[in-house]
């Protein structure tokens, strides 16, 4: 009968061979990336991850299930990017946010971050070539759209939706406490703090002083130094400042989602299956989104988002955000994008694979 030590040196076998695969690997992942940096072409290409992952996941078999194939080739992948070549990721900060989670989760644990104050400012540092990418939030299922990363796509011409990915959204809390009976204060953003009244309610927490902060990570900071202080939190913002995390999954809307894109300089290559997303602006007359919606119509395209934004002028005219099935290289979009300029101002945002 074979005792645990016989497993270990097992596994201590299948370890030394998956490293030896690994540098295999990367050694392939090297050789691409010399060409591709002599071919001008991006690193990151996520029509070539979705189509590894997709093959991975149809010829799965054993313990390992989807869910856990994507968090481990998501880390192979950020490791590749960066022998490739290395590039920074600029995010909404601070360190310790749901967008500082999204970009992890994305671009891996090894990626090099810049954390920014501000959706503004991410723009900003990829338009002055101080990082290669961006991730921000679009919109959350619970709160609607984030009207300032719309505002910024019309802005900034120059960057693209080159991504998208939907991450569940999670507010922990956390404390040093060893009863809550002790607790003083409570630290969080007001938007967290109010998504989780339900838990405060139960444990009868709502009496406790609240200490709104610019930030859920913010939170987990203060907390860190107090003895007599809870933060509600995210995950990584508990984990990133060593506080111990007393519940999860503490907020009312246990559906809550959050759709981030990621940002960059180029165009995708058509992937299988592709979204592609337009601000529109209608001219002044009788019918103007209508005959826009019938273009999309005529050319059997779906659309899977509609969104209304003021133009922030005196006039009060508004455009419209669009996300559709297809690609900018498909006929059928070129022939709805070809009429911008003579009833409708069109502008393309990007093209990418469609995640949800």
């Amino acid at each position: 009968m074979k005792k645990i030590g016989d497993f270990r040196k097992e596994i201590d076998k299948v370890d030394d061979e998956i490293l030896k695969l690994l540098n295999q690997r990367m050694k392939f992942v090297k050789e691409i990336g010399i060409l591709k940096h002599s071919g001008g072409q991006p690193v990151y290409r996520p029509e070539r991850e979705k189509e590894i992952l997709d093959r991975l996941k149809k010829s799965a078999d054993g313990y390992i299930n989807n869910e856990a194939i994507e968090s481990i080739y998501s880390e192979i992948f950020a490791v590749s990017r960066n022998i490739e070549f290395p590039e920074k990721i600029a995010f909404l900060g601070p360190e310790g946010t749901n967008s500082h989670q999204a970009a992890q989760r994305r671009f891996g644990a090894n990626g090099i971050y810049l954390a920014v104050n501000s959706i503004e400012a991410v723009f900003q540092v990829l338009s002055n070539k101080e990082a290669k990418y961006g991730v921000v939030p679009i919109e959350n299922n619970t709160e609607g759209v984030v009207g300032v990363t719309l505002d910024y796509l019309k802005k900034h011409e120059d960057i693209k939706i080159v991504a998208e990915l939907y991450m569940d959204i999670h507010h922990s809390f956390a404390t040093f406490a060893e009863d809550i009976k002790l607790l003083k204060r409570i630290y969080s953003h007001p938007q967290g703090y109010n998504q989780c009244r339900q838990f405060l309610e139960t444990h009868m927490l709502h009496e406790v002083e609240f200490v709104p902060v610019k930030s859920t990570a913010e939170a987990a900071r203060m907390v860190s130094g107090e003895k007599d202080a809870a933060a509600i939190c995210s995950r990584i913002a508990a984990k990133l400042y060593s506080v111990p995390i007393l519940f999860e999954k503490i907020e009312d809307n246990l559906a809550n989602r959050t759709r981030f894109v990621v940002l960059s300089d180029f165009k995708n290559v058509k992937g299988a299956k592709n979204k592609t997303s337009v601000l529109a602006q209608t001219y002044d007359k009788p019918g103007g989104l209508l005959g826009l919606l019938q273009l999309f119509n005529d050319a059997k395209i779906n659309l899977t988002k509609l969104e209304s934004r003021p133009t922030k002028r005196r006039d009060f005219k508004r455009v419209f955000y669009l996300d559709f099935e297809g690609h900018i290289d498909d006929e059928n979009v070129q022939s709805v994008l070809n009429v911008s300029g003579k009833n409708y101002d069109i502008i393309w945002l990007g093209s990418y694979i469609s995640e949800d």
